[in-house]
């Protein structure tokens, strides 16, 4: 069984919807953010809510319901951190994880780097190939449930692959015909 992680810089739209996709169809996934806080709107957009990684889904939930139930349940925030709290406790930071995967799926090219870099900077201890993929989603409620289903059928063709190190080109050509509007970018980096 392929073992996949999917990447957003806070670990808290597009990761996670993509995370409830995945373990919602039988997938072996973990969620992270690449960012070094998680942010998250605020009142006003110079005014976003800031929380370390690692700060429990649940207790966001509960501060912003605190602080204006009726803004955060318009904007979705609350429906989304529901959701969350739903699937793990709290939001991981990429660079702190130890685990190993076969497949990382970014959800933008900033996520990719940083991750690619990273990968770099911890060197190869097991000679563990993993490949790296970014497809571009923007970050909203609604992209962000568009992208989960986009991950899903990428991780579907993955995950049937006899061979993935020699079948993962056709695999990224197939998906790039079929959404053309979701830039793709790929690498392979080594665990």
């Amino acid at each position: 069984m392929v073992r996949f992680a999917v990447i957003c810089a806070s670990n808290q739209n597009r990761s996670m919807e993509a995370h409830n996709v995945l373990l919602k169809n039988g997938f072996t996934v973990s969620s992270y953010g690449t960012g070094t806080m998680v942010r998250l709107p605020g009142p006003t957009i110079d005014k976003p809510n800031i929380y370390n990684f690692g700060t429990p889904y649940n207790e966001v939930y509960q501060e912003l319901k605190g602080k204006d139930t009726a803004l955060y349940q318009s904007n979705g925030l609350l429906l989304m951190l529901d959701r969350n709290r739903k699937i793990k406790n709290s939001p991981e930071r990429f660079q702190e994880s130890k685990e190993e995967f076969d497949v990382i799926i970014t959800c933008e090219e900033r996520c990719f780097d940083a991750v690619c870099e990273d990968l770099i900077v911890r060197g190869e201890s097991h000679s563990n190939p993993v490949h790296v993929i970014n497809v571009e989603i923007k970050d909203n409620y609604e992209e962000a449930m568009v992208g989960g289903r986009m991950i899903l059928h990428l991780a579907k063709d993955i995950e049937q692959a006899r061979d993935l190190d020699q079948e993962i080109q056709p695999i990224l050509d197939r998906f790039q015909q079929r959404y053309p509007n979701a830039p793709v970018l790929h690498s392979v980096s080594f665990f």
